[in-house]
């Protein structure tokens, strides 16, 4: 129906600029000899061509038509889609994106405690350390100190030795000195 209104609508309208350009050219745009006969004649032609064109014309440019029409229906369905997609793809991302507070806290919160652990570990590997250094120091202390020791004891004898020596070469007598020779002899002689 409404095709057909269009067309009707069309017609009166080719008819009118018809008569108009008609009335305008024999206003003054050309001789006036414009008869109704002629115009009448030149409407049927005009008339003639039009509904040949119309019935030729009439099933491609309904064709193209309703082709041009179904295009647009899926650009239009195309573009519902594309668009529900790209809601669907923003209510993931801003998801995603109030889950990465929570992902971000998680981070954060294995990371201290892995910095906390890893604190502990150093704490007790430096105690761990210091008492071994402790333990060396304490074995080295007392290496040293030993040392210190004999090298005392050592010097102790010889000062002890060297005083024992002026002292009895003070007392004894060249007589005592010898008595003392004869005896260590002996006593040499008796175990061999």
């Amino acid at each position: 129906m409404k095709q057909n209104l269009k067309a009707f609508y069309f017609f009166v309208f080719v008819f009118l600029s018809g008569v108009f350009s008609r009335a305008a050219f024999a206003a003054g745009a050309g001789p006036k000899t414009a008869e109704w006969k002629g115009w009448l004649w030149q409407l049927i032609n005009f008339s003639i061509l039009f509904i040949v064109l119309f019935v030729v014309l009439k099933k491609p440019a309904r064709d193209y038509l309703k082709a041009r029409t179904e295009a647009i229906k899926k650009g239009l369905d195309d573009a519902r889609q594309a668009r529900e997609l790209a809601e669907a793809a923003l209510k993931e991302v801003q998801e995603r994106f109030s889950r990465k507070d929570v992902e971000i806290e998680a981070i954060l919160r294995t990371a201290k405690q892995s910095g906390e652990a890893e604190r502990e570990t150093l704490l007790k590997e430096a105690e761990r350390m210091n008492q071994k250094i402790a333990e060396h120091a304490d074995t080295y202390i007392s290496f040293e100190l030993k040392k210190a020791k004999d090298a005392i004891r050592k010097e102790a004898v010889i000062v002890a030795l060297e005083l024992a020596e002026k002292k009895l070469e003070q007392k004894m007598t060249p007589e005592e000195q010898k008595k003392l020779i004869a005896d260590a002899v002996s006593q040499l002689e008796a175990k061999s």
